[in-house]
């Protein structure tokens, strides 16, 4: 086994940056295109592309966070300004964010539950492109992923589900590094058949 491969150390050292320390710049359309034709290399079953993509821009960012103030406003009532401004900013966190939409397709063999997590493999090898590429990312779905008018303002047809949002800009910060899951506490050897 090879320790010194450059993919081994950054998987890892991975880290998702937070979105309040993203900025400027983005990719390119250039380095965008490879992003995603890197995303799109993901497991999916049947070859079915159940999963697409919407990118969203700052005009197209900010007309939606107005819709999500209308929208939030009219779930909860009147909230602080602070509240509103964080709707209103939603996916002006990073020069551009990208919505991993999934697209459950018809199949008698390949299940919606297995589609989605091909939708979920595509969000996360878009996460690994970006920082491939030297972007900063983070992934995030937030309430507006589970409402269906929310759904809607993101671009969404109503039989399609937000598997994520991926943020991609830069950070010049140092994050520091967090607790981390004990994997062997997770990892067990099969031991037979369940028996509730």
């Amino acid at each position: 086994m090879t320790t010194a491969n450059p993919v081994v150390e950054y998987l890892k050292t991975r880290q998702s940056i937070p979105l309040t320390m993203m900025q400027g710049p983005g990719p390119n359309e250039e380095e965008l295109g490879a992003i995603l034709e890197i995303a799109a290399r993901s497991p999916d079953h049947g070859r079915l592309e159940p999963w697409r993509f919407i990118v969203y821009r700052e005009v197209a960012g900010r007309a939606i966070g107005e819709k999500l103030v209308a929208r939030a406003l009219e779930m909860n009532g009147e909230m602080p300004e602070e509240q509103v401004e964080r709707e209103r900013g939603r996916l002006l966190r990073a020069p551009v964010a990208i919505g991993v939409v999934s697209v459950t397709k018809a199949h008698d063999k390949i299940p919606g539950w297995e589609q989605f997590l091909s939708a979920g493999a595509v969000a996360m090898n878009l996460v690994h492109a970006a920082n491939a590429y030297g972007f900063a990312a983070n992934w995030v779905t937030g309430w507006y992923s589970d409402d269906e008018r929310g759904r809607a303002i993101l671009g969404l047809a109503p039989d399609e589900r937000m598997a994520g949002i991926v943020h991609i800009g830069n950070c010049d910060r140092t994050i520091p590094e967090r607790p981390r899951p004990d994997v062997a506490s997770l990892t067990s050897e099969y031991a037979g058949e369940f028996e509730g």
